[in-house]
């Protein structure tokens, strides 16, 4: 295992949107790559960068990169407030629409820090509750989750035609 990670959390601007590409890219290549046979891993390259420079602009996105002492970021997380849902009216929810820490620096506490950072930002935006999605075949990152504190809520389930 790893040592402690001597890494600092730190709120992306449009200085970091590379690193923020270039860390999703990792995430669908690693994750979905692995899982999803029709997720586009060209995405992140291709739409990543407006897509990231839109986000850490606004209010209600967070964008977190883990960085080391020295070098680029090993790890990000994206959060959203979902405020408009008519089935659920007065509820907000933050959604952790990403979360990824580079393999070498997993198990120090990272994702940990990113998480906690996530659920206060949340908060203070008003969200009463959160919410994360994950591949099912994904344990290491569900048991993560669950440590974290979510537990399941709904479910969904796919079959091909």
């Amino acid at each position: 295992m790893p040592s402690r990670s001597p890494s600092r959390t730190a709120r992306a601007t449009s200085r970091h949107v590379p690193q923020l590409v270039a860390s999703a890219a990792a995430l669908f290549a690693e994750d979905g790559g692995r899982r999803d046979p029709s997720l586009d891993l060209s995405w992140p390259r291709r739409e990543g960068f407006a897509y990231f420079a839109d986000l850490v602009r606004r209010e209600d996105s967070l964008c977190l990169l883990a960085l080391p002492a020295a070098g680029s970021a090993i790890g990000h997380l994206i959060g959203r407030i979902r405020r408009a849902d008519p089935l659920r009216p007065g509820t907000v929810v933050g959604v952790l629409e990403s979360l990824r820490v580079d393999p070498a620096h997993r198990e120090t506490g990272v994702a940990t820090a990113l998480t906690e950072e996530f659920f206060a930002w949340a908060r203070e935006s008003g969200a009463q509750q959160a919410s994360v999605t994950a591949y099912s075949a994904n344990e290491s990152a569900i048991r993560f989750y669950r440590r974290s504190g979510f537990s399941p809520f709904e479910v969904t389930l796919q079959a091909p035609l």
